[in-house]
């Protein structure tokens, strides 16, 4: 029978995502969502939201939202660009920024994988920079590949492992001459945003997302933050696609839940040091943890294979994350979760080790 699929959508690999069960007996530490609910400002937002203006478009400018980004971010409204989850505006900075002729983008062969699915799906030619033995980036290496941008995941996902202001700001100069997109999805538990280079930096595009640190999975919001011309690109892709990527609701409890910074501070401290508490402990129960700066730590354990580990926490109810590439198959990337439920996590691996 003849395939009315394009060639795309029949070769392409698409990017796999965590397990999410219907079943919520599981204790749920594969996706790195926050354990904590939103904030009651975002709350009230939600429940005082006009449901009768939902016969109307959303605004097409986000200027409410925007706004409160802005403030809290210290830059302009102008240097802000809304999308329907940080994954879509990494996706639409593909045709923004990079040519499907020209040299492509560069980034590290461990990280994010919906970059590489992002150079497939747009025919960027993908340049996958090596990592050193202990997993971390070389920036030098990433500086010396030719290509027409770069991307850096910080702090890097699945390895947790964070980059310095100071090391960063150094990279992004050093890479003035074209654009480097920092995805900072997991910085509210690192606190060494690039989003203050932004203003001297017009080469630099930083991604955040409500998803982790404002606990907002379930809403699909991110947004960019950039020099105007930078931003105008943006627009200009994103209105080939879809002018309204951001619906009302999401509109209006976003830019509650992002004026209500000290909710969210204390919440994200609470996950700071419950990774703490879980990388010490997965230490003395015979794990190597790498160093962590995100919501979730990255582990293998000495005896037993990774895949082994996700199976046997999986039949005790306990969802992690296992990926089977090279150099990270014995890993287990775990979410940190609230203190009740990493303490279950400990319990299972005690019935497992």
């Amino acid at each position: 029978m003849k395939s009315f699929l394009s060639r795309t959508a029949r070769e392409i690999e698409p990017y796999t995502a965590g397990e999410q069960p219907a079943d919520r007996r599981y204790v749920k530490l594969n996706t790195n969502e926050n354990p904590y609910p939103p904030s009651p400002a975002a709350r009230k937002a939600y429940e005082t939201f006009d449901f009768s203006s939902l016969n109307l478009y959303p605004s097409l400018t986000m200027d409410a939202l925007r706004e409160n980004i802005a403030r809290a971010e210290g830059v302009a409204k102008e240097n802000i660009f809304c999308g329907n989850g940080s994954d879509e505006i990494l996706a639409l900075c593909f045709p923004a920024f990079f040519d499907s002729d020209g040299e492509g983008a560069a980034f590290a062969e461990i990280t994010y994988s919906f970059y590489p699915v992002f150079c497939d799906f747009f025919k960027v030619k993908a340049h996958t920079i090596e990592m050193e033995e202990d997993l971390s980036l070389d920036l030098a290496k990433l500086t010396a590949a030719k290509a027409q941008g770069v991307l850096v995941a910080n702090p890097n996902a699945p390895t947790g492992i964070g980059i310095p202001l100071d090391e960063m700001e150094a990279f992004i100069r050093a890479n003035a001459a074209r654009v480097v997109i920092v995805d900072e999805a997991y910085m509210p538990f690192f606190n060494q945003s690039a989003v203050s280079l932004v203003k001297k930096y017009p080469n630099l595009v930083v991604v955040k997302t409500f998803s982790k640190g404002y606990s907002l999975a379930g809403m699909r919001c991110g947004y960019a933050v950039a020099d105007p011309a930078l931003i105008d690109g943006l627009e200009r892709v994103k209105d080939c696609f879809n002018s309204y990527p951001v619906d009302r609701v999401c509109q209006a409890v976003c830019a509650a839940a992002i004026a209500d910074k000290s909710y969210y501070n204390e919440r994200n401290a609470i996950v700071v040091s419950e990774r703490e508490r879980v990388s010490e402990t997965l230490a003395k129960k015979g794990f190597t943890v790498l160093p962590s700066k995100a919501n979730f730590v990255f582990a293998a354990h000495k005896c037993l294979s990774g895949r082994r580990v996700y199976e046997e926490l999986r039949a005790r109810g306990v969802l992690v994350r296992h990926f089977t590439k090279p150099k990270i198959e014995n890993f287990c990337r775990i979410t940190i979760g609230s203190p009740e439920q990493n303490d279950a996590l400990f319990a299972a691996l005690d019935e497992i080790l």
